[in-house]
């Protein structure tokens, strides 16, 4: 006997079954519409009406009504789509890719006059820094924002920046952010003389700021800070301490800041730090042989656990190069997971939770969000503008400068 769990093909008598044919969804959630952008929170969906009129998202018409609206557009619109999308917006990206590499792609086609970041906020900020001024970025739901970005305020890091300097360690403390971070964290970077990293970069990043100063100030990541600065720099766990802006001081003392050499955010990325040693030890006693492979914003001892940890362009590149016949339990987004096991029948590919993880608030992009957002540019009427202030972009480009400056 099944039962319908309103998620397309996923029943509870097939989820999170093992075996050949296909890809075995992992079991859904009591939050699993939530996390799809289908759920009845009244708060859920901020900062954009989608017109009443659009049928369903598995109406083959509102395909069609996506690529004719995108055949209108022409090479005015460039769209880009992130690798943890659905698949139904996925098919009408020009291209793919993690943030930085999307953001780069677009600054790469000035001939476009909009940009459609099919993301979230940050990622489109980020092309709007990069971009030129002609150029008009827009994300088709202001509410795909990312819960590791919105951790770390730019009120709370200019905070932070306070108890550093009256600990006495502000002048040879160097901000190191993650990509994922606002324009405005971006742009505190750069005035502080600090860069920012990506998650394949970010070894070389601490290189380079500890030839500038004594201490790293991570934001908003602690896993792959602590993965970085732990597992790639042989520095000890008892090197980083955790700064939490929710407490009076960081809740840390002014030795213990001193003593530090990473001061580390408490941020996390919310699909990323859900993985456990549980799913690891859980994993391996199902399929015996099974190589476990994660991205570094996973916990510390995911990772320690873990046969193989890198970027989301690393995983797909591992997985593209593994033999036929392997085994692979994949640490990150579902999406993206799912999307893989599709394109290597001739391996086993399974998502190392049980649970259904989906990013929550790169799924509000969905198709009806994306025709409506082409319907609109195709009729001349801009939606959705994600615009930065020239002084934030300033610094922020100063900080990407930066890490585009880092050695090789």
């Amino acid at each position: 006997m099944s039962t319908d769990l309103g998620l397309p093909g996923l029943t509870a008598d097939t989820a999170g079954s093992s075996g050949t044919g296909g890809f075995a969804e992992p079991s859904p959630t009591a939050a699993a519409l939530l996390l799809l952008g289908r759920g009845s929170d009244p708060d859920s969906e901020r900062g954009v009406d989608c017109p009443g009129d659009l049928p369903a998202a598995s109406d083959p018409g509102l395909v069609e009504r996506a690529e004719a609206a995108r055949a209108k557009l022409g090479d005015r619109a460039f769209v880009l789509g992130h690798h943890y999308q659905r698949d139904e917006v996925i098919q009408f990206a020009d291209v793919t890719g993690d943030s930085f590499k999307l953001a780069r792609d677009a600054a790469a086609r000035p001939e476009a006059e909009y940009i459609v970041f099919c993301g979230v906020h940050f990622m489109a900020e980020s092309a709007d820094i990069l971009t030129s001024a002609k150029q008009q970025v827009i994300l088709p739901d202001l509410a795909a924002g990312c819960s590791m970005a919105d951790m770390a305020t730019d009120q709370q890091v200019d905070e932070a920046w306070d108890i550093l300097t009256d600990a006495g360690v502000a002048d040879v403390t160097v901000p190191v952010s993650y990509m994922n971070s606002s324009a405005a964290i971006k742009a505190f970077t750069g005035r502080h003389g600090g860069t920012i990293c990506t998650s394949s970069n970010a070894k070389r990043a601490l290189d380079w700021a500890f030839t500038q100063g004594e201490k790293v100030l991570f934001l908003p990541d602690q896993h792959l800070g602590r993965n970085t600065a732990v597992l790639e720099m042989g520095l000890g766990l008892d090197d980083c301490v955790l700064f939490d802006p929710h407490k009076p001081g960081g809740g840390l003392t002014p030795q213990q800041l001193r003593d530090a050499t990473m001061i580390l955010w408490r941020g996390h990325c919310s699909v990323h730090g859900r993985f456990s040693l549980d799913s690891v030890l859980d994993v391996r006693d199902r399929i015996p042989g099974v190589n476990v492979l994660v991205h570094p914003e996973c916990r510390h001892e995911v990772v320690t656990a873990a046969d193989l940890v890198g970027s989301t362009e690393f995983i797909i590149k591992t997985l593209d190069a593994a033999p036929a016949g392997s085994s692979w339990a994949i640490g990150t987004e579902l999406n993206l997971v799912r999307r893989l096991a599709l394109a290597h029948p001739d391996k086993t590919v399974v998502f190392l939770d049980r649970a259904v993880c989906f990013c929550s608030t790169m799924n509000r992009i969905d198709l009806p969000h994306l025709v409506w957002t082409l319907e609109s540019l195709a009729r001349g009427e801009v939606v959705n503008q994600i615009t930065v202030d020239e002084q934030t972009a300033h610094f922020a480009r100063v900080a990407l400068d930066q890490m585009l400056a880092l050695p090789g």
